[in-house]
């Protein structure tokens, strides 16, 4: 009961400080992206280049083709990695959010917890160009929207929350521990050949597929692919549903 109040409260808080986390938020998205010459393009090169990478290795060159329901593989790789983009970056800047803004909580009062949740909304604003870009790239081939699109945006809030709660710890670790981002920057590139994004769990045996659904970044990943490729609703892996929130 207590946790549920204290959550009540930072809601409360966060819709009372919304000017101001906006105003953050905006702040901290032109101080990355808009102070060079390319600006905002290299929010978007950077992992549509990796993405075509990935796509020319494994379709150009390991010739992997379409996925075994006939889902283009350029299409199939973009619902696993858009998501991861958003996972990594988000939990990468959220990390240091507090330690690399200790000026700004020396000089204004308010509750650093929004810190980081400050980052989360930059990289959200990428995610979300990068999401349209995906729905435009199933349109051009000829894939019509359903109505298993209309879950995305839980999948979106799910991130959210995971990368929230996340962050709170590793920026609050952050500030007195400076090794925890060079950890997590690890944690992600393992995480990264560790969840299903360029290839398919179907590949693992069935016994062992258990291990690999205990990472929550599996749950984003597939969810992307269920709402755009196989049309499944969250509720239908209740199990797997169940687990994620009580892990978040």
């Amino acid at each position: 009961m207590r946790y549920i109040k204290e959550f009540y409260r930072f809601l409360k808080h966060i819709y009372n400080s919304r000017e101001l986390l906006l105003v953050l938020i905006k702040n901290d998205f032109k101080k990355q992206y808009l102070g060079s010459y390319l600006g905002l393009l290299w929010a978007f090169l950077q992992p549509l280049t990796f993405l075509v990478v990935i796509w020319f290795v494994f379709e150009i060159g390991f010739r992997s083709g379409p996925t075994t329901d006939g889902t283009p593989f350029f299409l199939w790789l973009m619902c696993g990695m858009i998501p991861w983009f958003f996972i990594s970056n988000a939990l990468t800047s959220g990390t240091g959010s507090i330690a690399n803004n200790s000026f700004m909580v020396k000089k204004v009062s308010f509750r650093v917890s929004i810190l980081p949740l400050v980052e989360i909304g930059s990289a959200l604003i990428i995610h979300l160009a990068l999401v349209s870009f995906l729905i435009i790239a199933f349109l051009s081939y000829g894939y019509m929207p359903t109505i298993y699109w209309l879950q995305l945006p839980f999948y979106i809030v799910c991130s959210v929350t995971l990368l929230l709660g996340l962050a709170w710890l590793t920026s609050s670790i952050r500030v007195f521990i400076k090794d925890i981002g060079n950890l997590i920057a690890v944690i992600i590139q393992i995480g990264f050949w560790a969840t299903p994004i360029f290839w398919s769990i179907d590949m693992i045996p069935t016994n062992y597929q258990w291990v690999l659904k205990l990472n929550p970044a599996f749950y984003i990943v597939e969810g992307y692919r269920d709402t755009f490729i196989t049309r499944v609703w969250f509720w239908e892996h209740q199990n797997l549903t169940l687990y994620y929130f009580g892990l978040t």
